[in-house]
Protein backbone atom coordinates (compact mmCIF):
# COMPACT_ATOMS: atom_id res chain seq x y z
CA UNK A 1 0.00 0.00 0.00
CA UNK A 2 0.83 3.66 -0.65
CA UNK A 3 1.07 6.49 1.99
CA UNK A 4 0.63 10.39 0.85
CA UNK A 5 1.72 12.03 4.30
CA UNK A 6 -0.54 15.16 3.76
CA UNK A 7 0.28 18.44 6.16
CA UNK A 8 -2.22 21.35 6.26
CA UNK A 9 -2.52 24.32 7.67
CA UNK A 10 -2.26 27.94 8.23
CA UNK A 11 0.63 29.81 6.69
CA UNK A 12 3.66 30.61 8.98
CA UNK A 13 2.52 27.42 11.17
CA UNK A 14 5.94 25.52 10.86
CA UNK A 15 4.37 22.96 7.77
CA UNK A 16 8.24 22.90 6.12
CA UNK A 17 9.98 22.40 8.91
CA UNK A 18 7.68 19.22 9.85
CA UNK A 19 7.69 18.08 5.91
CA UNK A 20 11.27 17.78 5.92
CA UNK A 21 11.60 15.89 9.37
CA UNK A 22 8.61 13.29 7.76
CA UNK A 23 10.70 13.12 5.06
CA UNK A 24 13.87 11.97 6.37
CA UNK A 25 12.18 9.80 9.20
CA UNK A 26 10.50 7.65 6.36
CA UNK A 27 12.95 8.22 3.78
CA UNK A 28 11.01 9.79 1.20
CA UNK A 29 10.75 12.73 -0.97
CA UNK A 30 8.26 16.22 -0.98
CA UNK A 31 5.81 17.32 -3.08
CA UNK A 32 5.04 21.28 -2.70
CA UNK A 33 1.37 22.16 -2.61
CA UNK A 34 1.53 25.83 -2.14
CA UNK A 35 0.49 27.75 -5.54
CA UNK A 36 2.28 30.99 -4.96
CA UNK A 37 5.97 29.02 -4.43
CA UNK A 38 5.15 27.34 -7.87
CA UNK A 39 6.82 31.13 -9.33
CA UNK A 40 10.57 31.58 -9.24
CA UNK A 41 10.46 34.98 -9.61
CA UNK A 42 8.30 35.09 -5.81
CA UNK A 43 11.01 34.32 -3.41
CA UNK A 44 11.28 36.23 -0.64
CA UNK A 45 7.23 36.91 -0.19
CA UNK A 46 6.15 33.62 -0.64
CA UNK A 47 8.12 32.31 2.42
CA UNK A 48 9.68 29.48 -0.35
CA UNK A 49 12.24 26.91 1.41
CA UNK A 50 15.73 27.96 2.14
CA UNK A 51 18.48 26.32 0.43
CA UNK A 52 19.35 24.50 3.40
CA UNK A 53 15.90 23.03 3.71
CA UNK A 54 15.78 22.46 -0.08
CA UNK A 55 18.98 20.41 0.62
CA UNK A 56 17.66 18.46 3.85
CA UNK A 57 14.84 16.49 1.29
CA UNK A 58 14.04 16.33 -2.12
CA UNK A 59 11.46 18.62 -3.17
CA UNK A 60 8.64 18.85 -6.15
CA UNK A 61 6.89 22.43 -7.58
CA UNK A 62 9.01 24.72 -6.07
CA UNK A 63 9.93 27.54 -8.19
CA UNK A 64 8.90 25.35 -10.84
CA UNK A 65 7.28 27.91 -13.09
CA UNK A 66 7.70 31.49 -14.06
CA UNK A 67 5.10 34.16 -13.22
CA UNK A 68 4.56 34.53 -17.43
CA UNK A 69 2.57 31.44 -17.79
CA UNK A 70 -0.99 30.49 -17.43
CA UNK A 71 -0.90 27.39 -14.79
CA UNK A 72 -4.00 26.28 -13.61
CA UNK A 73 -5.05 23.52 -10.36
CA UNK A 74 -5.88 21.18 -12.79
CA UNK A 75 -2.31 21.66 -14.43
CA UNK A 76 -1.08 20.92 -11.09
CA UNK A 77 -2.87 18.05 -10.35
CA UNK A 78 -1.30 16.35 -13.71
CA UNK A 79 1.61 17.28 -13.18
CA UNK A 80 1.79 16.07 -8.93
CA UNK A 81 0.14 13.27 -9.75
CA UNK A 82 2.19 11.66 -12.57
CA UNK A 83 5.24 12.68 -10.29
CA UNK A 84 3.58 10.44 -7.03
CA UNK A 85 3.19 7.70 -9.65
CA UNK A 86 6.64 8.09 -10.60
CA UNK A 87 7.69 8.16 -6.44
CA UNK A 88 5.42 5.30 -5.37
CA UNK A 89 7.47 2.90 -8.33
CA UNK A 90 10.27 2.71 -5.79
CA UNK A 91 8.80 4.22 -2.61
CA UNK A 92 5.79 3.60 -0.35
CA UNK A 93 5.73 7.21 1.46
CA UNK A 94 5.61 10.55 -0.02
CA UNK A 95 4.76 13.62 1.33
CA UNK A 96 2.37 16.62 0.44
CA UNK A 97 2.75 19.93 2.09
CA UNK A 98 1.43 23.50 1.58
CA UNK A 99 -1.30 26.16 2.16
CA UNK A 100 -3.75 25.99 -1.02
CA UNK A 101 -6.54 24.57 -0.11
CA UNK A 102 -7.90 23.90 -3.47
CA UNK A 103 -4.50 22.37 -4.91
CA UNK A 104 -4.43 19.93 -1.80
CA UNK A 105 -7.98 18.60 -2.48
CA UNK A 106 -7.29 18.50 -6.24
CA UNK A 107 -4.45 16.04 -5.11
CA UNK A 108 -6.43 13.84 -2.50
CA UNK A 109 -9.38 13.67 -4.25
CA UNK A 110 -9.65 14.90 -7.67
CA UNK A 111 -10.41 18.39 -9.43
CA UNK A 112 -13.81 18.85 -10.41
CA UNK A 113 -13.65 18.16 -14.57
CA UNK A 114 -14.10 21.48 -15.44
CA UNK A 115 -12.98 22.65 -18.61
CA UNK A 116 -10.05 24.95 -19.17
CA UNK A 117 -10.99 28.38 -18.43
CA UNK A 118 -8.98 31.09 -20.23
CA UNK A 119 -6.86 33.60 -18.08
CA UNK A 120 -8.75 36.63 -19.70
CA UNK A 121 -11.83 35.24 -18.18
CA UNK A 122 -10.60 35.22 -14.79
CA UNK A 123 -8.18 38.39 -14.87
CA UNK A 124 -11.47 40.03 -15.84
CA UNK A 125 -13.45 38.72 -13.03
CA UNK A 126 -10.42 39.71 -10.48
CA UNK A 127 -10.56 43.09 -12.05
CA UNK A 128 -14.53 43.27 -11.53
CA UNK A 129 -14.06 42.32 -7.81
CA UNK A 130 -11.38 44.45 -7.24
CA UNK A 131 -14.03 47.20 -8.08
CA UNK A 132 -17.33 46.25 -6.59
CA UNK A 133 -16.50 44.21 -3.88
CA UNK A 134 -17.75 40.32 -3.16
CA UNK A 135 -21.70 41.39 -3.42
CA UNK A 136 -20.21 41.55 -7.65
CA UNK A 137 -19.42 38.00 -7.69
CA UNK A 138 -22.57 36.54 -5.39
CA UNK A 139 -24.45 38.99 -7.43
CA UNK A 140 -23.21 36.59 -11.05
CA UNK A 141 -23.30 33.57 -9.01
CA UNK A 142 -27.17 33.76 -8.59
CA UNK A 143 -27.60 35.11 -11.87
CA UNK A 144 -25.89 32.35 -13.77
CA UNK A 145 -26.59 29.50 -11.38
CA UNK A 146 -29.44 30.33 -9.08
CA UNK A 147 -30.10 26.69 -8.14
CA UNK A 148 -26.50 26.62 -6.80
CA UNK A 149 -26.28 30.00 -5.33
CA UNK A 150 -29.63 29.04 -2.91
CA UNK A 151 -28.35 25.66 -2.14
CA UNK A 152 -24.87 27.47 -0.76
CA UNK A 153 -26.94 30.17 0.87
CA UNK A 154 -28.88 27.27 2.80
CA UNK A 155 -26.16 24.43 3.22
CA UNK A 156 -23.44 26.97 3.43
CA UNK A 157 -23.79 30.23 3.29
CA UNK A 158 -20.34 31.09 5.07
CA UNK A 159 -18.92 30.04 1.33
CA UNK A 160 -20.86 33.16 -0.02
CA UNK A 161 -18.24 35.37 2.00
CA UNK A 162 -15.32 33.31 0.59
CA UNK A 163 -14.28 35.39 -2.84
CA UNK A 164 -11.94 32.77 -3.56
CA UNK A 165 -14.44 30.26 -4.09
CA UNK A 166 -17.56 32.50 -5.05
CA UNK A 167 -14.70 34.04 -8.50
CA UNK A 168 -14.14 29.77 -9.44
CA UNK A 169 -17.83 29.27 -9.02
CA UNK A 170 -18.64 32.38 -11.52
CA UNK A 171 -15.33 31.64 -13.57
CA UNK A 172 -16.63 28.42 -14.22
CA UNK A 173 -19.82 29.51 -15.39
CA UNK A 174 -18.14 32.22 -17.53
CA UNK A 175 -15.78 30.08 -19.26
CA UNK A 176 -18.05 27.40 -20.20
CA UNK A 177 -21.55 28.92 -20.55
CA UNK A 178 -22.52 26.13 -18.09
CA UNK A 179 -23.80 26.36 -14.30
CA UNK A 180 -21.14 25.46 -12.14
CA UNK A 181 -23.79 22.59 -10.22
CA UNK A 182 -23.87 21.06 -13.58
CA UNK A 183 -19.81 19.84 -13.07
CA UNK A 184 -20.37 18.95 -9.72
CA UNK A 185 -21.19 15.03 -8.30
CA UNK A 186 -18.65 13.70 -11.90
CA UNK A 187 -16.98 10.78 -10.89
CA UNK A 188 -13.75 11.70 -9.05
CA UNK A 189 -9.87 10.62 -10.26
CA UNK A 190 -9.23 7.56 -8.20
CA UNK A 191 -6.07 7.33 -6.24
CA UNK A 192 -4.12 4.35 -5.75
CA UNK A 193 -2.43 6.07 -2.29
CA UNK A 194 -3.96 6.32 1.18
CA UNK A 195 -3.49 9.66 2.56
CA UNK A 196 -2.81 10.41 6.02
CA UNK A 197 -3.18 14.18 6.47
CA UNK A 198 -1.73 15.80 9.60
CA UNK A 199 -3.05 19.70 10.46
CA UNK A 200 -0.81 22.04 11.96
CA UNK A 201 -2.59 25.00 14.09
CA UNK A 202 -2.11 27.23 17.46
CA UNK A 203 -4.00 29.86 19.18
CA UNK A 204 -4.68 32.50 17.28
CA UNK A 205 -2.37 35.01 19.05
CA UNK A 206 0.32 33.19 18.33
CA UNK A 207 -0.32 32.30 14.80
CA UNK A 208 -1.06 35.72 14.68
CA UNK A 209 2.33 36.68 16.11
CA UNK A 210 4.50 34.34 14.11
CA UNK A 211 2.92 35.93 10.78
CA UNK A 212 3.82 39.37 11.92
CA UNK A 213 7.76 38.29 12.66
CA UNK A 214 7.47 36.57 9.51
CA UNK A 215 6.60 39.82 7.57
CA UNK A 216 9.17 41.40 9.45
CA UNK A 217 11.88 39.08 8.37
CA UNK A 218 10.59 38.58 5.00
CA UNK A 219 11.39 42.65 5.22
CA UNK A 220 14.66 42.15 6.47
CA UNK A 221 15.61 39.71 3.77
CA UNK A 222 14.30 42.17 0.83
CA UNK A 223 10.93 41.64 0.04
CA UNK A 224 10.95 45.20 -1.02
CA UNK A 225 13.46 44.95 -3.58
CA UNK A 226 11.91 42.05 -5.02
CA UNK A 227 8.56 43.55 -5.37
CA UNK A 228 9.98 46.51 -6.94
CA UNK A 229 11.77 44.30 -9.47
CA UNK A 230 8.40 42.47 -9.88
CA UNK A 231 6.37 45.71 -10.09
CA UNK A 232 6.15 46.11 -14.00
CA UNK A 233 4.15 43.44 -14.73
CA UNK A 234 2.17 44.00 -11.50
CA UNK A 235 -1.13 43.12 -13.46
CA UNK A 236 -0.20 39.82 -13.52
CA UNK A 237 -2.64 37.55 -12.03
CA UNK A 238 0.46 35.47 -10.18
CA UNK A 239 1.02 38.92 -8.46
CA UNK A 240 -2.42 39.71 -7.23
CA UNK A 241 -1.11 38.00 -3.77
CA UNK A 242 -0.56 38.96 -0.30
CA UNK A 243 3.15 40.34 0.29
CA UNK A 244 2.93 41.86 -2.88
CA UNK A 245 -0.06 44.15 -4.09
CA UNK A 246 0.39 46.08 -0.91
CA UNK A 247 3.95 47.27 -1.85
CA UNK A 248 2.63 47.84 -5.29
CA UNK A 249 0.26 50.47 -4.13
CA UNK A 250 3.68 52.05 -2.48
CA UNK A 251 4.92 52.10 -5.30
CA UNK A 252 2.28 53.96 -6.79
CA UNK A 253 1.95 56.56 -4.76
CA UNK A 254 -1.47 55.83 -2.56
CA UNK A 255 0.31 54.48 0.75
CA UNK A 256 3.09 54.85 2.54
CA UNK A 257 5.84 52.04 3.33
CA UNK A 258 4.47 51.74 6.74
CA UNK A 259 1.26 51.17 6.14
CA UNK A 260 2.06 48.79 3.08
CA UNK A 261 3.89 46.25 6.02
CA UNK A 262 1.15 46.28 8.13
CA UNK A 263 -1.46 46.09 5.28
CA UNK A 264 0.62 43.10 4.76
CA UNK A 265 0.63 41.48 8.10
CA UNK A 266 -3.33 42.25 8.07
CA UNK A 267 -4.09 40.61 5.32
CA UNK A 268 -2.35 37.60 5.71
CA UNK A 269 -3.74 37.51 9.14
CA UNK A 270 -7.23 37.06 7.25
CA UNK A 271 -5.57 34.88 4.75
CA UNK A 272 -4.53 32.27 7.73
CA UNK A 273 -7.57 32.56 9.16
CA UNK A 274 -9.56 31.36 5.67
CA UNK A 275 -7.13 28.47 5.38
CA UNK A 276 -8.07 27.20 8.57
CA UNK A 277 -11.54 27.71 8.03
CA UNK A 278 -11.16 25.53 4.57
CA UNK A 279 -8.61 22.82 6.06
CA UNK A 280 -10.89 22.36 9.10
CA UNK A 281 -13.39 20.97 6.86
CA UNK A 282 -10.77 18.49 5.46
CA UNK A 283 -11.89 14.63 6.39
CA UNK A 284 -10.05 12.53 8.61
CA UNK A 285 -7.40 14.74 9.55
CA UNK A 286 -5.55 14.82 12.77
CA UNK A 287 -4.95 17.98 14.13
CA UNK A 288 -1.62 18.74 16.58
CA UNK A 289 -0.74 21.84 18.17
CA UNK A 290 2.23 23.44 16.09
CA UNK A 291 4.72 22.97 19.41
CA UNK A 292 3.56 19.11 19.21
CA UNK A 293 6.91 16.82 20.07
CA UNK A 294 7.37 15.23 16.32
CA UNK A 295 7.97 12.03 17.78
CA UNK A 296 3.95 11.81 18.45
CA UNK A 297 3.02 12.93 15.29
CA UNK A 298 5.83 10.17 13.61
CA UNK A 299 3.85 7.00 16.34
CA UNK A 300 0.19 8.53 15.12
CA UNK A 301 1.35 7.90 11.46
CA UNK A 302 2.69 4.58 11.95
CA UNK A 303 -0.34 3.78 13.95
CA UNK A 304 -2.75 4.88 11.49
CA UNK A 305 0.35 2.50 8.13
CA UNK A 306 -1.12 -0.29 10.52
CA UNK A 307 -4.73 0.35 10.73
CA UNK A 308 -4.93 0.65 7.44
CA UNK A 309 -2.38 -2.39 5.93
Amino acid sequence: MKYLITIIGPTAIGKTSLSIALAQQFQCEIISCDSRQFFKEMRIGTAVPSNEELAAAPHHFIQNKSIFENYSVGDFEKEAIAQLNELFKTNDFAILVGGSGLYVDAILKGFDSFLDIEASVRAEINAKYELHGISYLQEQLALLDSNYFKKISLENPQTLQNPQRIMRFVEVCIGTGKPYSSFLNQAKNNRDFTPIIIGLEAERSVMYDRINQRVDIMMNEGLLAEAEQLYPHKELNALQTVGYKELFRYFDGDDSLDFAIEEIKKNTRRFSKRQLTWFKRTENAQWFDYLTDRNEIIQYIKTSFKQNS
